[in-house]
């Protein structure tokens, strides 16, 4: 491989403007892809056979209409005074107005539903009146049915006593017959009251339907589109696409209808289904984080024209990957944060493998080595290094493919093609920049020392100085100082990570958004008006074991709304549609507490787990229940994707390294920083410690894919420092350095890029943490802290320090394992030794 890259590094050098041409061509045909393919990108996320998607897929069959996304448009007074007249009509109108925007399907207007609620209650009242004046008509009827008897009863018993004393004859006959017709009187009478009788029984389940619709009407009672003072109403919206098929656009058309033509005096918010749209990509932050960046290459480089080249190169590499990919948005749904993950890979990696080689190429040129051969030979050596590195971030990038989780998959895919496309270019475009910039790579002051003294010697491998292998300078770090490195370290890390004991994750919805904005606005106007529950409201689908209606249906759907309503956590229960064959009811859910909260995910758990009488199963969803549930999946994969991880880790460096405590001084230390990095997200981002520096202002739940696709990421720039590193150790130590004076040595040859990587990185990463989406803010944040973490704690102070204390063990190899481990050659030593001494 190096041999092979000497070649391409030398063939670029010298047809610099084919390259250069090669890859604009490249860029061209990348963005027409992306202007011709590009469809959008999908604003949720989801996992397949989730509990909550089931049940979604249910109703896209019995209740279409609830299946869809929806969302919330927020109205609220600002002087908090009731909205008058002129407000309502024209919320009203906008409402009506709303119903021919693109795929909208429903569209609820408060005042109309708060008119039938009112009237449902008139109703029920006029009927309770009128049952209570039957009630007392019947009543009346039954006092003089009680009356008749009685007097009919005495009549009789008189006749009867007259009878038994009465002569045979003409006046016994005629008492018989007054007898008679008492006693047709009397069947009569029985008849009426048999009739009263029956109309008690509809009476009294009359009475009893109408106590079902008044406890319906209790249990419903807190859910509410108008406020309590009517300074505030809720606007539904119901789309006829999934959350996932829902297009920008049409939540954008939403958006704009609503909020461009303002209502005097009323305050216009947009919940986070709807308003949530493709971030920005680049702003400030991200632009202060490349300047910095360019600050670190020209203090380090020393010359502008090598700051412009790992920046030319990032930006390449950026631009070819996300172009490529993003046009084929149409076939694979892309999740919102993926082309700003795509960015953020892009520019770190992109110029981190520029400057790798572009270091390697001055080291070589201030040791004397002609500008073609130089540039040739850094090719082979650093560009093996970064093909190698680069290849470990793929692998770690591809691996999050066995998660089983498509949208991590894909982002994956994304992620490891910016960084296939930053690797491709570093190795072609670096040389033939480098061989356009001549010897203006290095300062003037160094290219006048060059001629005045000539060359530096070097000696030990690794690139080092010769004046740096003076006693002084080279001797190894002391028992004492490894130690006490060893064991602060260590112990930063672990206290740094102590908070993740307590991860709670989840995805970030209205509350965590920046203050003021539209979502975070509504979150908060929703919450303090109508209860926090009704930002995140579940829905149930009961369905039972037959079809049911008239009586039936209402009476099962109470008992129903009655089971849920004694599960802990509830706030209230009303049924919103049954389906037409009446096997299907569906109910909305206001829980205690916020989408976000830990009670609400208990509460779907209780939901799920309650057994009703009847057989009737219980499904729950919404958007609350639907990210609880790709949480929740999300945490049992990040332990299986942890171990494919370390087993990586492990395997390569033992390939690369040929040894077995390298590997696991690597490995550990990048478990280290990633739990460390997890302990100061948790702090900041779910405490809120820190939280007004970076503006956050709300705390919440960690984003819920973050923690995975952290190790990815991490994992494959912490193997990309490791290497670096230790090849340059390893280097040493095959030339015959000492165990421990090979450690200084590769360090002090490295450190400098190292960090000087390691301040890009970060710099690059950190300047998303000011981005607008909470999710890229954490994204940033914890790339960045990860990066500081694992580059200038476990790479710069920790692995060094333990390798110091193994000595000649830390290269150790059983015979059987050295046999059967292929031979890399990541530094590129064949390709040194071949050609000659100089260029070390």
């Amino acid at each position: 491989m190096a041999k092979l890259l000497n070649r391409l590094g030398l063939w670029s050098a010298a047809h610099p403007w084919r390259v250069i041409l090669g890859w604009i061509a490249v860029i061209l045909v990348a963005g027409i892809g992306f202007l011709v393919g590009f469809r959008g990108l999908a604003g949720a996320f989801d996992i397949p056979g989730l509990a909550s998607s089931q049940v979604v897929e249910e109703l896209e069959g019995e209740l279409p209409e609830f299946a869809g996304a929806n969302g919330t448009i927020v109205f609220q007074r600002e002087d908090g005074e009731a909205l008058d007249e002129t407000q309502r009509a024209a919320i009203s109108a906008l409402a009506a107005d709303a119903a021919s925007l693109p795929d909208v399907a429903m569209v609820v207007d408060p005042f109309a539903a708060e008119q039938s609620r009112a009237a449902q209650l008139q109703q029920l009242v006029d009927a309770r009146a009128q049952l209570d004046a039957g009630q007392q008509q019947l009543d009346a009827g039954r006092g003089q049915l009680t009356a008749g008897q009685q007097q009919l009863d005495e009549a009789r018993q008189q006749l009867e006593t007259a009878i038994a004393a009465a002569p045979a004859g003409p006046v016994l006959d005629g008492l018989g017959a007054q007898l008679d017709a008492l006693s047709a009187q009397l069947e009569r009478l029985s008849a009426q009251q048999a009739q009263l009788d029956a109309q008690q029984g509809e009476l009294d389940a009359a009475r009893a339907q109408l106590a079902d619709g008044e406890r319906m009407v209790e249990l419903a009672d807190p859910i509410r589109v108008i406020s309590q003072d009517g300074s505030t109403a809720l606007v539904s919206i119901a789309f006829a696409e999934s959350r996932l098929t829902l297009s920008d656009a049409a939540k954008s058309a939403v958006v704009a209808h609503f909020t461009e033509a303002p209502i005097e005096g009323v305050e216009v918010a947009v919940s986070t289904e709807i308003s949530q749209g493709v971030p920005q990509i680049i702003g400030v932050g991200e632009l202060v984080g490349l300047l910095i960046a360019a600050i670190v290459l020209g203090v380090m480089l020393r010359t502008l024209v090598g700051a412009l080249i790992p920046l030319g190169i990032a930006v390449s590499a950026v631009a070819v990957s996300m172009l490529s990919t993003m046009a084929f948005s149409g076939l694979v749904p892309l999740a919102v944060v993926t082309p700003v993950l795509g960015v953020m890979l892009g520019l770190a990696v992109g110029i981190d493998y520029a400057l790798f080689i572009i270091n390697r190429h001055r080291k070589q040129l201030m040791a004397g080595t002609p500008l073609t051969e130089s540039i040739g030979l850094a090719t082979g050596t650093a560009g093996n290094a970064v093909v190698f590195a680069g290849t470990t971030v793929i692998v770690a990038l591809l691996a999050l493919n066995v998660t089983g989780i498509p949208f991590l998959g894909i982002m994956g895919n994304i992620g490891a093609v910016a960084i296939l496309a930053a690797v491709l270019i570093a190795i072609t475009m670096t040389p033939a920049l480098l061989g356009l910039a001549g010897m203006r790579i290095i300062s003037r002051k160094q290219r006048a020392r060059l001629a005045e003294s000539g060359p530096l010697a070097t000696g030990g491998g690794a690139g080092l100085p010769a004046t740096a292998s003076s006693p002084t300078a080279l001797r190894p770090m002391s028992w004492w100082r490894a130690i006490i490195t060893i064991v602060a370290s260590i112990a930063v890390l672990v206290v740094v990570a102590l908070p993740a004991l307590q991860m709670r994750v989840g995805l970030p919805g209205g509350e965590s958004e920046p203050q003021g904005s539209l979502s975070e606005r509504a979150y908060a106007i929703t919450d303090a008006e109508f209860g926090a529950g009704t930002n995140g409201p579940l829905l149930v689908v009961a369905t039972s074991r037959e079809a049911l209606d008239g009586a039936a249906l209402v009476a099962h759907q109470l008992d129903v709304a009655e089971a849920i309503s004694a599960v802990p956590d509830v706030v209230a229960v009303a049924p919103v549609a049954t389906s037409d064959t009446g096997e299907l009811t569906a109910f909305q859910v206001l829980p205690v507490e916020g989408p976000n909260a830990e009670s609400t995910a208990d509460l779907v758990r209780a939901l799920r787990g309650l057994e009703l009488a009847d057989g009737t199963s219980l499904g729950v969803t919404g958007q609350a229940a639907i990210n609880i549930d790709i949480s929740e999946r999300l945490l049992e994969v990040l332990p299986i994707y942890l171990a494919v991880v370390v087993g990586l880790s492990l395997l390569i460096m033992i390939v690369v390294f040929r040894s077995l405590l390298v590997p696991i001084i690597a490995t550990g230390g990048f478990i280290l920083s990633l739990f460390a990095t997890y302990g100061a997200t948790v702090a900041v981002f779910q405490w809120g410690w820190g939280a007004d520096l970076l503006g956050l202002s709300a705390t919440g739940p960690i984003l819920n894919f973050l923690p995975i696709i952290l190790i990815g990421i991490l994992f494959g720039l912490a193997m990309d420092y490791q290497l670096f590193l230790s090849t340059g150790m390893r280097e040493a130590y095959t030339h015959g350095t000492p165990a421990r004076l090979a450690v200084t040595r590769g360090f002090r040859a490295g450190r400098s890029v190292v960090i000087a990587a390691g301040l890009i990185m970060v710099s690059i990463f950190g300047g998303f943490v000011f981005a607008e989406s909470t999710m890229i803010r954490s994204l940033g944040f914890g790339l960045a802290v990860g990066i500081l973490f694992d580059a200038f704690i476990v790479r710069v102070l920790l692995m060094p320090a333990l390798m110091h204390v193994l000595g000649r063990a830390a290269w150790w190899l059983p015979r059987w394992l050295d046999r059967i481990v292929p031979n890399v050659d990541v530094e590129g030593a064949s390709l040194e030794r071949a050609t000659g001494p100089r260029g070390a």
